[in-house]
């Protein structure tokens, strides 16, 4: 299943530059796995030692946050699209 993956600015240079790479996954979990084979490095910026998600990077898949789908196990079917979001501080 090609799933597409919006990364954003600061974690380009994981992946040669590119905004947008596609995947190989059928689920979150699969996605992190697959962008790690083919962008070393990616997986341990997204997430912690203990494999769960950063707390202040947020993924939606076709806009909708996977916090209020299955989390790290929401399903991506083929034409997904995947956005990658840091939350950012501010005041």
């Amino acid at each position: 299943m090609a799933v597409k993956v919006l990364i954003p600015t600061p974690l380009q240079k994981l992946t040669n530059d590119q905004a947008t790479v596609e995947c190989e996954a059928t689920t979150i979990i699969d996605l992190l796995e697959s962008l790690d084979k083919n962008c070393p490095g990616i997986k341990a910026r997204l997430c912690d030692d203990a494999g769960e998600l950063r707390r202040f990077v947020n993924f939606y898949v076709n806009n909708e946050d996977i916090r209020f789908l299955d989390g790290k196990g929401t399903p991506l079917q083929d034409g997904d699209e995947v956005s990658i979001i840091p939350a950012i501080a501010g005041g």
